[in-house]
């Protein structure tokens, strides 16, 4: 009542209570191991035994099947993603998986997941109030981690293919207004702010928070006249460990994007840097041996780094002194841009000096100045036609 194969092509025997058996070996990252296929028939049988062939022949030979989803991210990150991004990378990736995916599709088994099982979690995720934006990146981390299963011939297909992530929505720029900035200003020279220079050269230059904590000396060269300079954005400051772990460490990273810029400047920003300089050298004189010395522009009062979160904290108090909106700390690099657009500057050059990728990222991101822009070309035109 059994028939048997040759070798590799698996077995297909009738069990003693009438069903039929297939059995068959696959390879897999742990080593060999037999795989049981049950039916009715003997030719439902030989169907299924057939199709797990064809499936582990055509490289499926994982044993999938009792992977969960949340085992198989963290797979996914340890032995694909980490040291192949950087760290900030690394830690937004296992963001996502610990907070989004790990705790809503974490139990269902790797070969089971749907298309419908992700879009039911981007529609979950918007009606607990996430942005678009978040919920397209679960999006991209979700269907970066499928396609190395795909890849790893873990899985047959990517599920996440087909599923349809949120349409992405333009996050409405609000920068200061030019009398606002100068209020904020204003502010820190009245009260004499050991930032000082640090905000004047981010209203001025529109650097990233992290890049400017991350400027050395070396990388600030000032006009012997001090009638400009030039800032050499070589590193960012970076966290290299999620809060959950204890301290938040931090490190130096390339810039967003891989590469650094340069980036110029005039007058009042070299003034400012100067007289920054001569305080940070009275700090180290005042405390000698006590104070931690580096090479950085922007210092704690004892020197060593100036966390984010502090300028963060030190931010929202500057903005309530002032009477000013609460906004966000990188709203002073929207309003540097805005301030150059609308102050006739090129956009390529806006570009070039903000570090994004290409000019659409800084059309689309700075939109709300294109109609003032139109209206100046406009009327230049006219001027020269009429």
């Amino acid at each position: 009542m059994s028939r048997k194969r040759g070798n590799g092509e698996g077995s297909i025997t009738k069990r003693r209570e009438g069903r039929w058996m297939a059995r068959y070996t696959i390879h897999t990252i742990e080593g060999p191991k037999r795989k049981t296929l049950y039916a009715k028939t003997r030719a439902e049988a030989a169907a299924k035994l057939a199709k797990a062939l064809a499936e582990r022949d055509g490289g499926v030979a994982f044993d999938a099947s009792r992977m969960t989803f949340g085992a198989y991210l963290e797979r996914w990150l340890s032995d694909a993603v980490r040291d192949t991004v950087k760290e900030r990378t690394l830690m937004r990736y296992e963001q996502v998986c610990r907070l989004h995916l790990a705790p809503t599709l974490g139990c269902v088994r790797l070969p089971k997941l749907k298309s419908a099982h992700f879009q039911a979690l981007y529609k979950s995720k918007m009606d607990e109030g996430l942005s678009s934006s978040t919920v397209r990146g679960i999006h991209v981390v979700a269907n970066k981690a499928m396609k190395q299963a795909l890849r790893w011939d873990l899985v047959s297909r990517n599920p996440v293919s087909n599923a349809q992530a949120p349409r992405s929505e333009d996050a409405e720029v609000t920068p200061l207004s030019r009398d606002q900035a100068k209020r904020l200003l204003a502010a820190l020279a009245t009260e004499g702010d050991r930032l000082e220079a640090f905000y004047a050269v981010a209203l001025a230059t529109g650097l990233r928070i992290g890049e400017l904590l991350g400027l050395r000396w070396q990388d600030v060269v000032l006009d012997p006249d001090l009638s400009g300079g030039e800032l050499r954005v070589r590193r960012t400051l970076v966290r290299t460990r999620p809060k959950r772990e204890g301290y938040a460490g931090y490190a130096f990273d390339t810039p967003k994007g891989g590469k650094g810029r340069s980036v110029r400047f005039k007058g009042g920003t070299a003034r400012h840097l100067r007289s920054h300089k001569a305080r940070q050298g009275e700090e180290k004189l005042r405390l000698g041996a006590d104070y931690a010395d580096s090479e950085q522009v922007f210092t704690k009062e004892v020197g060593g780094i100036l966390p984010p979160w502090e300028v963060w904290r030190h931010f929202a108090k500057l903005l309530h002194r002032s009477g000013l909106p609460t906004v966000p700390f990188h709203t002073l690099r929207h309003t540097a841009a805005t301030l150059m657009l609308e102050n006739g500057e090129h956009p390529k050059v806006v570009q070039e000096i903000l570090g994004h990728a290409n000019i659409s990222q800084t059309l689309g991101t700075y939109s709300h100045v294109t109609p003032n822009m139109q209206s100046e070309a406009a009327e230049r035109l006219d001027t020269v036609l009429f």
